[in-house]
């Protein structure tokens, strides 16, 4: 009968570590955080679950990385454009290891979100249509995602650099949030042009 955040609270205090996770898949985000993403225009940002489908977005996102809105909701998920949509992979400066850092998160992500079941039918999809998928996905590598540097090649705006942070949701262990904020005053001067934000 307890709420989840009660039900960890008393694990800490009781046995001085956190409960076992416990996934519960659920769709779509609240108003006010669909109003964080939208307030962080011009840098693409998006929400992602434990299994990395792509659940919200803001309009940068759609204009620079994909139109998410335009896909079906299955469609929506960050490894199968990383393994099975060439222009993701073109967008790409270093595939391989984009796509190498990609799983050995999303591995860590999942666990973490205690949603192992729940990735099964992704990884068999994949590491049926993949041979690059099922190689590195064999390597158990991990990694956290974290912060770092991003770089693509935009079909109209040419070459683009970003600095990353992804971000855990409070009270939500299967979502993280995304941003790419510009790396340059030139990039987030090409963004505006393109999406016509200020």
């Amino acid at each position: 009968m307890l709420t989840d955040v009660e039900r960890e609270h008393l694990f800490l205090i009781g046995l001085g570590r956190p409960p076992e996770v416990r996934y519960h898949r659920q769709e779509g985000v609240t108003p006010r955080l669909q109003g964080v993403l939208d307030a962080l225009d011009p840098s693409p940002a998006l929400i992602r679950n434990a299994i990395w489908d792509v659940i919200a977005w803001n309009r940068a996102a759609t204009v620079l990385l994909t139109d998410y809105g335009a896909l079906p909701p299955e469609e929506r998920n960050v490894l199968r454009f990383i393994f099975l949509d060439p222009r993701v992979r073109a967008a790409q400066y270093d595939w391989e290891s984009v796509a190498r850092f990609v799983v050995a998160a999303f591995r860590v992500d999942a666990a973490r979100a205690g949603a192992a079941a729940e990735v099964e039918p992704l990884v068999d999809e994949l590491c049926r249509k993949s041979p690059e998928f099922l190689a590195m996905w064999r390597d158990n590598d991990v990694r956290t995602h974290g912060e770092g540097a991003k770089h693509i090649k935009h079909p109209i705006l040419g070459p683009l650099a970003f600095e990353y942070s992804a971000f855990q949701v409070d009270g939500r262990p299967d979502l993280s949030m995304v941003v790419y904020n510009p790396a340059t005053a030139e990039d987030a001067a090409k963004i505006r042009s393109l999406t016509g934000l200020k």
